[in-house]
């Protein structure tokens, strides 16, 4: 009885699934943490570039843009052909979809709360304009 989700095929795939699923947003969120990787794919998102020409900006040797590129391949944000000797790089924007995805929910948490804050604030607000008012007005009575 204990291992029946373990031992059920459906529920195996699922749960194999969404460790794929974090698998991925891991390497995601792994690659996008170089500032490095995260210009190359700002460079990307223009054009198909060769790894020469995204190494260029950060002066950097083919084989370390390679290993950049490799980082962002395993995370399956970028696609590499090799044309005879030249490596082409293009972005491929849907792991970035999932991250979004999955940041939108904290998104919607912080705008709650800063919707709170905002509530809080023009209330405070309100509160000191009304005994602003109200001191002006017994000044003028008197």
């Amino acid at each position: 009885m204990l291992n029946q989700s373990v031992d059920n095929p459906i529920g195996a795939s699922m749960l194999n699934h969404m460790v794929e699923q974090h698998t991925n947003l891991d390497a995601v969120f792994h690659a996008l943490a170089d500032p490095t990787r995260r210009a190359m794919l700002g460079q990307l998102a223009e054009r198909e570039l060769t790894i020469g020409e995204l190494a260029t900006p950060f002066s950097m040797s083919f084989a370390g843009a390679s290993k950049h590129i490799r980082v962002l391949e395993n995370a399956g944000l970028v696609t590499r052909e090799i044309r005879g000797r030249t490596h082409h790089c293009r972005l491929q924007a849907a792991r970035l979809a999932e991250a979004d995805a999955w940041l939108k929910r904290y998104e919607r948490f912080w705008s709650e709360k800063l919707d709170a804050l905002e509530s809080l604030l023009l209330a405070e607000d309100a509160a000191k304009a009304n005994s602003a008012n109200t001191k002006t007005s017994k000044k003028v009575k008197e």
